[in-house]
């Protein structure tokens, strides 16, 4: 019911792997089907509900972002964009052993590359993780971004 301190911090640097190299069907499966995908639009921003996000998707949206991605008729990825996480070690804010609970929180690069045009961010990851059935899954995601108030081209991807 409980992971190690080794155990969560080997699954986001695997998480971020996945994104890496596309293996979006991969990344899916790690979610739990209530979980929540939230990129705020706002600096320290505390509810996706009443304030604009840059996105806030359920389940069913990542599911629908994935299936695009994935799609042969995407015409706005073709070429495909690619990325490139570069994780900061990650830090474990707050574990619940009992429960099978943890917070993380993880600094890193994010760089989202497309024919000539490469766009990189800072970004905090903060993830909500739950151990569910001995494996770790996302229970939820905020990805906040560090220049979050500049203008800057669409983010193709998933930071």
């Amino acid at each position: 019911m409980s992971a190690t301190p080794d155990q969560i911090i080997d699954f986001l640097y695997a998480e971020a792997r996945m994104l890496d190299e596309a293996l979006y069907a991969d990344w899916l499966d790690l979610w739990l089907p209530d979980g929540h995908y939230w990129m705020p639009l706002d600096f320290k921003q505390t509810d996706p509900h009443l304030v604009t996000s840059f996105l806030y998707e359920d389940f069913f949206m990542l599911k629908l972002r994935i299936e695009r991605l994935n799609g042969a008729r995407t015409f706005s990825q073709k070429p495909k964009s690619r990325c490139l996480h570069v994780l900061n070690r990650p830090f474990i804010d707050d574990a619940d052993d009992a429960a099978g609970r943890y917070k993380t929180v993880t600094a890193m690069h994010y760089l989202e590359t497309r024919l000539d045009d490469q766009m990189l961010l800072g970004v905090t990851a903060t993830h909500d993780l739950a151990v569910v059935d001995g494996a770790i899954r996302i229970a939820n995601k905020r990805v906040d971004l560090l220049n979050c108030d500049a203008a800057f081209p669409n983010i193709q991807l998933l930071p």
